[in-house]
């Protein structure tokens, strides 16, 4: 393990979890897992910054419990968690509120993208204030490293300026965390609009492979998965959707875009599509068999969650505790 070096990041229980979380997160995350000290969270309270069903969320936070154990992260070296089992997220992310300026906030463009579907009269304080409880996950353990996309940088930085401007006023509290960016299915696009990220919440599902698909519904939608103009199965910046299935056939498979493009040098879209249906069936059969096993048994799969976050609020108890003595509070 590098020398103690921790690693947070998680998932939000809201819409269906898909290929791109697979490729881009999980599958990354396990391959991580000896490497450093992993903190695997479900983001719960993320999830609640928009309306929510509380009995679908409650179901969802198992459904991503069980996708994280299935996709292979273990509770033995990882530790895995909801949010809101560690009450040290809410009340961090009080005091950071309290060091952060509204214009940081006011120029987040993640929330003015959300705010715009419903007014940002209408959207939820937590909404607008979701980047401070994003730096206060990661701020809480003291984390090295944060696998991010391309979407959540923005709020990284603000993180990063949190820690640092805390760090400034109070004395050395916090450390300062650095994105960790895997180069491998980190941002898998629509099948149906293949310039848009594949998202959880779309809705279309013909845009995502949710990983409880079963194999012919992964068949079907990669067949009419959208295609560009011509027949060259080559990835080029003016064929963002070939471009996009050849990235997902060179995760699933682990092998290089240009060496997929050789092999199929004189072949059609057609004759790709369907080995990279395959490809992804054969992937992902064994993550959602197990899967589907863990959410039968929703007992054992809470008590995986609660046991980390006890784990967890052993180490964000002192850190949290020491940023309330700087500030006064103890």
């Amino acid at each position: 393990m590098e020398s103690g070096r921790r690693v947070f990041s998680g998932v939000q229980p809201s819409g269906t979890l898909h290929l791109g979380n697979y490729l881009g997160a999980l599958k990354n995350w396990v391959s991580i897992q000896n490497e450093y000290e992993n903190y695997f969270c479900i983001v719960d309270l993320h999830a609640i910054t928009v309306p929510q069903e509380p009995k679908i969320l409650r179901q969802k936070v198992r459904e991503v419990a069980a996708m994280y154990l299935a996709a292979g992260l273990d509770p033995d070296r990882s530790v895995i968690f909801r949010q809101s089992r560690v009450s040290g997220h809410a009340e961090l992310t009080w005091l950071l509120n309290c060091v952060a300026k509204v214009g940081e906030l006011s120029r987040m463009t993640q929330f003015k993208d959300k705010a715009q579907k419903g007014g940002a009269e209408a959207a939820s304080v937590g909404l607008y204030d979701y980047p401070i409880l994003m730096a206060a996950d990661i701020l809480l353990y003291n984390a090295h490293l944060v696998p991010v996309g391309e979407d959540q940088r923005q709020h990284l930085e603000l993180a990063r300026t949190l820690a640092r401007r805390f760090n400034g006023l109070y004395g050395e509290t916090f450390i300062v965390p650095e994105p960790m960016i895997l180069e491998t299915g980190a941002r898998v696009m629509a099948l149906d609009e293949p310039t848009k990220k594949m998202s959880k919440s779309s809705p279309t599902p013909a845009g995502y492979v949710a990983l409880l698909d079963e194999p012919d519904v992964v068949r079907r939608k990669i067949r009419r998965a959208k295609t560009d103009s011509g027949t060259e199965v080559k990835a080029s910046p003016d064929k963002p959707a070939i471009t996009n299935l050849l990235s997902i056939y060179a995760s699933m498979v682990g092998r290089a875009i240009s060496e997929i493009e050789v092999e199929y040098e004189g072949k059609g879209y057609g004759d790709f599509k369907k080995d990279l249906a395959e490809a992804v069936v054969e992937g992902l059969t064994p993550v959602r068999k197990k899967a589907l096993a863990l959410l039968n048994n929703p007992r054992k799969l809470d008590e995986i969650l609660e046991a980390g976050a006890e784990r967890a609020r052993e180490t964000t108890r002192p850190i949290l505790h020491s940023a309330w003595a700087k500030m006064g509070l103890d």
